[in-house]
């Protein structure tokens, strides 16, 4: 930490005063983008000061500045309270502040995704270079995302073309051996744009300890191609179609690798009606497939398959009122969603199950006065196989101050059992079983909140506490009459804590963003402490940009630290009483990046990764799969910018 410190004493004291005449960014002009509009906190479009809970933004800039390979790198480097870490047969698995992956809802354009191991889904399926922002609402989410949004939901927003044409190409590599080449096509018409992204990635094995838990990475490479255009039909009519594939292959042994593909569409149509009221309906396709390739004989036996099938509309009708027609008094919203969801599993004895779900939901955003907003939600769900129906009403009050921003908020979550956690039935290796509960609860968790945001010129200070509590969660315990684990609701668990967030963007082209966390689990099973959060948790992010005759230099310097967990683990699953105490060591992880953009669109980067080359004594599934410090070399053209004036 004393390296930290003078580190970052030695970069302020440099750059404070250095380049006062810099013009700057457009994106650091505002510490929050507060003038950014969002999408996820209501699924109507609000400017990011007017959002009624707090939304955190990842914008294009920050991805670019970060220069990580992979969502989850770039999710931890910009948030506290996020961390994902292997399970299982080297499985990504997420913890945000108590809530497992099966808990935060992954949206990508509002849609949700297919397929899920070991309850997370496949997040090497998500492109970072089709991305435009990344919106997080941390908190119950049910009333406006249905089942999964117990503890968040992560919208992934991706990009579209606005120019006339452009062309984007990239090639990154680092000393592990990783590559990557990416390039993207754009089109932009009067009536319609197209956007075409390609990538491609291949990363070679990594051999981490002789003696740890985790010992080596898997090699693995994949692929992903998307497509996006839209269609102005006329002036009040436009269309949205969309199509997408991924493949991705894990080399686990010498005799066999492990396939995953994801067929995915979608048609999304918007009907305006005047100036007050619009009319969304869209139909979304998407197919994650498992399958295993055995090198000697060239089978690839599928394995697994969940495909679904969603329909959904959504209504907006703006109330003005009657005194003044200019002025909006509120937002109605009308929605409803219908999915068939079929699961083919090699978990599954009797084959595949299918489910059916039907929603139908509500939401009042009002306006009262200029300074006051309410948001009211009510939606109702019910599931085919769990035979299962769930109310989730929602509230949030905000009220705006000269330069204070006032929050508050109650959210009911839940999440319904899955069709694998209600029919499951799977040998473990001749160890145990593992099976399915068709009488399982719905998880349902209460989330209250209040925030206070300061914003004053280029500073943004916010202060949240938060509290949730989760009945029924749905988790597997050993059951000596099975002589294995059944899939059941464990008793009521409460997390509670305080999120902190600093943003400074002055004028000089200098940045500071710090975030700090503090969760507090309290959950007890069978006598033990099984809860893995880490108790606090904070990241800091530096940055400072300067114009020059050739180009644009930005320099970050991007920090996480991570405390200490100590928790209880089975050493035995024939007999329950024989468990032991296991710490996770805390840890801090630094990186260092440089970013070069040349005025005719050559981009070079330089990153540190790990940059004070920590290494965990012993490699838990939950210690950072690092082998030491690492460098990173990457170099993306804009064709497109060679041509312009």
């Amino acid at each position: 930490m004393k390296h930290v410190l003078t580190l970052l004493l030695a970069f302020l004291s440099t750059f404070s005063v250095w380049g006062q005449n810099t013009p700057p960014d457009s994106t650091q002009t505002n510490p929050r983008l507060l003038n950014m509009v969002v999408v996820t906190a209501t699924r109507t479009p609000k400017l990011l000061t007017d959002a009624p809970v707090v939304t955190r933004v990842i914008t294009e800039q920050d991805i670019r500045n970060a220069d990580v390979p992979t969502l989850q790198e770039l999710l931890q480097t910009e948030l506290p309270g996020i961390e994902f870490t292997y399970s299982m047969n080297q499985q990504v698995s997420l913890n945000m502040q108590g809530f497992g992956g099966s808990s935060v809802l992954f949206l990508v354009d509002g849609e949700r995704l297919a397929g899920e191991t070991l309850d997370n889904i496949d997040y090497s399926r998500l492109n970072l270079d089709a991305v435009q922002r990344v919106e997080i609402i941390k908190g119950a989410a049910s009333s406006l995302y249905g089942s999964n949004a117990v503890g968040g939901v992560v919208n992934i927003v991706t990009r579209t073309s606005d120019k006339p044409w452009s062309l984007r190409l990239g090639s990154r590599t680092s000393s592990l051996k990783d590559r990557q080449h990416y390039g993207s096509f754009g089109i932009k018409r009067q009536r319609w744009n197209s956007l075409t992204d390609l990538h491609y990635t291949d990363a070679a094995a990594v051999h981490l300890s002789d003696t740890g838990d985790l010992r080596t990475i898997f090699a693995n490479s994949s692929f992903n191609a998307s497509e996006k255009l839209h269609v102005k039909l006329s002036d009040k009519i436009s269309v949205t179609g969309r199509a997408g594939y991924f493949f991705r292959q894990r080399e686990k042994s010498e005799e066999a690798n492990d396939r995953y593909r994801d067929f995915s569409a979608g048609l999304k149509g918007n009907l305006e009606f005047g100036q007050s009221s619009d009319l969304l309906i869209s139909y979304a396709f998407d197919q994650y497939d498992k399958s295993d390739y055995s090198i000697a004989s060239h089978l690839d036996v599928r394995n697994y398959s969940n495909v679904q099938h969603t329909l959904r509309t959504l209504y907006n009708h703006s109330v003005k009122s009657s005194s003044d027609t200019t002025v909006f008094l509120g937002t109605l919203t009308l929605g409803g969603d219908f999915m068939r969801d079929y699961l083919m599993s090699y978990q599954f004895t009797d084959g595949n199950h299918i489910q059916y779900t039907a929603d139908a939901f509500a939401q009042w955003d009002w306006l009262p006065t200029s300074r006051l907003n309410i948001v009211a939600v009510l939606r109702y769900d019910f599931y085919s196989e769990a035979s299962r129906s769930h109310l989730s009403p929602k509230v949030n009050l905000m009220y705006k101050l000269p330069r204070v921003n006032l929050r508050v908020g109650y959210a009911n979550g839940f999440r319904a059992p899955t069709l694998k956690e209600m029919f499951m039935n799977f040998d473990m290796a001749n160890i145990f079983t593992i099976y399915g509960n068709p009488d399982l609860q719905p998880e349902v968790s209460d989330n209250f909140n209040a925030s206070f945001e300061w914003i004053h010129n280029q500073y943004n200070l916010t202060c949240m506490a938060f509290h949730n509590h989760v009945k029924n969660r749905i988790t597997t315990f050993w059951r000596q009459e099975k002589n294995g684990m059944l899939y059941s609701n464990m008793s009521p668990v409460s997390i509670s804590g305080l999120d902190l967030s600093l943003a400074i963007h002055w004028n000089n082209g200098l940045g500071l963003r710090l975030s700090y966390i503090f969760t507090h689990e309290r959950t007890e099973a069978d006598g033990m402490r099984s809860s893995s959060t880490r108790p606090h948790t904070a990241t800091l992010h530096i940055d400072y940009s300067r114009n020059w005759r050739l180009g644009r230099t930005t320099l970050a310097l991007n920090g996480r630290v991570l405390s200490a967990v100590t928790c209880d683990e089975y050493t035995s699953y024939s007999d329950l009483s024989q468990f032991e105490e296991i710490t996770y060591p805390g840890y801090t992880m630094w990186r260092l990046s440089l970013r070069h953009t040349f005025s005719r669109g050559v981009c070079l980067t330089a990153t540190i990764d790990n940059l004070f080359n920590y290494r965990p004594d012993y490699y838990y599934n939950n210690s950072p799969a690092t082998v030491g410090r690492t460098v990173a070399l990457g170099l993306s053209f804009d064709v497109d910018k060679c041509f312009s004036n």
